[in-house]
């Protein structure tokens, strides 16, 4: 299997499931595949983070925030790795309970990745919300 395809499987498995449990309430998986070295940033649709302190921050609060998640897909539309670094280009759509609110949303996200010691890492996060066009 080349690394691209690696890094696919990689990324439709093990962060999909992080994905998936964060907005059931339960962040510990997306914590396991983020980087615990810096630099790390995300660029939320509602918040920002940066550094592991304010991103680990941003966690607890997104993990307080979800809950009920009945629907989460990730339809991928770009990626690619070029060494020990790799991108996403990625739609999200959820149906979770934000702050106990039913919702449904699409973000779009782009994450960037390094590989640490053999893993891939997610070290960066941007994220916003389609809207409709008007």
């Amino acid at each position: 299997m080349s690394d691209r395809e690696d890094f696919r499987l990689w990324v439709e498995t093990a962060l999909y499931r992080a994905e998936r449990a964060l907005h059931d309430g339960d962040a510990a998986q997306r914590r396991e595949l983020w980087s615990h070295e810096e630099p790390v940033s995300v660029l939320g649709a509602w918040r920002n983070a940066v550094g592991r302190r304010e991103v680990e921050e941003l966690f607890s609060a997104l993990e307080e925030s979800f809950s009920d998640c009945t629907s989460y897909a990730f339809e991928l539309q770009a990626y690619d790795v070029a060494g020990d670094m790799a991108y996403t280009a990625a739609l999200e759509h959820v149906s979770a309970s934000v702050d106990g609110e039913p919702r449904t949303y699409t973000l779009r996200a782009t994450q960037v990745y390094r590989r640490e010691d053999g893993e891939w890492r997610v070290a960066h996060r941007h994220g916003d919300t389609v809207t409709p066009d008007v």
